[in-house]
């Protein structure tokens, strides 16, 4: 996500439909004289051999208007099946779009005019507010309530957005909780350490459960999306500042990371916030290929990560110590030049979400310093198929789908 090197430093036509006109034979009428009270003395051989007169003539006059109508009209094309041409806008949830990169990508794609954002956060005012600071249309954005580190939640938000009607084109899992300098776990409601509890089992189950809406889309591209971080990846300097990520045997996971009979981090080891953090980064890029390689093939869904650069100044760092957040920001531009706005960040996202040059399946999106984007290498535990299976398994125990 944001973090990177946070470790380093301590129109149409219209036709209209033909009404019974008053030319036409009626249920209780005759030639198209109507049997009331108020027509009949008209109902006597002069009147009516002048009322069939006049209707023949009239009769000729319409059909000579719908013939010119039908000779200048416009030709209306409808687009085939095959092509799944559609002309509305997308439709996109996006976790955690109060703030941040979120809030910054839901921005960027609103602005177009192209999409409508379904902004899934946890504090519904704060997001309101946050939009109408950023200008956001309100014809281009809807709140719903979602807190991943409740799964009753995360169904409640499936359901309601059901219950909506809209249509799902685009995921994106964005959410994120760092707790990097807590000395002692916190949990989600249903046990687990919350760091791994919100960014992979909340994201895990809405990701499951709304892989149905997707496969029910009929936009030209279907994509699920997961921000990912290079501090989840051992092969680059950032990811190898202690304390790395390492998800080991699984063996918290396994136990339910409660903190009770076993650890509350995946690897069975102490707890450390800024670790949590990392491997549930490390089990989001393995959840994202492990969705790939169960369903691209058969749903054509496109799923993919990202981690769109560092972005310094974001909220996701609120929890750290004043020190960091003062020296990180001027490090990160005039050090090591990795600095990105959450504007630019919010951008590439949604280019993700968006571009059909992005629509390969299976990849680790990044950019270099011309803002290009490119397929990145993911470390080896990252890219471990027989980690990402059982991470997925285990997943599935605790989120209560197997």
């Amino acid at each position: 996500m944001a973090l990177q090197a946070s470790s380093i430093l301590p129109s149409t036509l219209s036709i209209h439909k033909e009404g019974k006109s008053s030319f036409s034979l009626k249920e209780n009428g005759f030639l198209g004289v109507c049997l009331n009270d108020h027509h009949k003395s008209d109902f006597n051989p002069t009147v009516l051999r002048a009322k069939i007169q006049f209707d023949q003539k009239s009769t000729s006059s319409v059909g000579a208007i719908r013939a010119q109508t039908a000779a200048t009209a416009p030709s209306v094309t409808t687009a085939t099946p095959q092509g799944k041409k559609t002309l509305r806008k997308g439709s996109v949830i996006i976790t955690g779009a109060s703030s941040g990169l979120g809030l910054a990508t839901a921005k960027a794609l609103a602005e177009t005019g192209k999409w409508h954002v379904i902004m899934a956060c946890r504090d519904f005012l704060k997001a309101e507010r946050a939009a109408k600071s950023v200008g956001m249309n309100k014809e281009n954005y809807t709140i719903m309530h979602l807190d991943l580190a409740s799964l009753d939640s995360v169904r409640q938000f499936v359901d309601n957005f059901r219950r909506s009607g809209r249509p799902l084109d685009v995921l994106v899992c964005n959410a994120a909780v760092y707790l990097p300098t807590a000395k002692e776990p916190t949990f989600t409601a249903e046990g687990f350490e919350l760091s791994v509890g919100t960014n992979h089992l909340g994201h895990f189950l809405l990701s499951r459960l709304l892989l149905e809406d997707l496969k029910q889309s009929d936009y030209p591209s279907k994509r699920l999306i997961i921000v990912g971080s290079i501090t989840g990846n051992t092969n680059t300097l950032a990811g190898n500042v202690p304390p790395k990520a390492n998800l080991g045997d699984l063996r918290g996971l396994a136990g339910g990371l409660n903190g009770l009979n076993i650890s509350s981090m995946i690897d069975g080891g102490e707890f450390d916030g800024a670790k949590a953090y990392k491997d549930s980064k490390v089990c989001n890029m393995l959840t994202m290929q492990e969705f790939h390689r169960r369903f691209h093939e058969e749903t054509g869904i496109t799923f993919a990560s990202l981690y769109p650069g560092c972005i310094a100044t974001t909220g996701l760092f609120r929890e750290h110590i004043p020190l960091f957040r003062l020296l990180f920001p001027p490090f990160q531009k005039y050090i090591t030049k990795g600095y990105v706005s959450e504007e630019e960040s919010g951008k590439r996202l949604a280019q993700v979400v968006s571009e059909p040059s992005l629509t390969k399946s299976g990849v680790y999106w990044s950019w270099n310093k011309d803002s290009a984007s490119f397929e990145n290498q993911l470390s080896q535990e990252a890219s471990d198929a027989e980690k990402a299976k059982k991470v997925w398994e285990l997943s599935e125990k605790l989120v209560g789908l197997a």
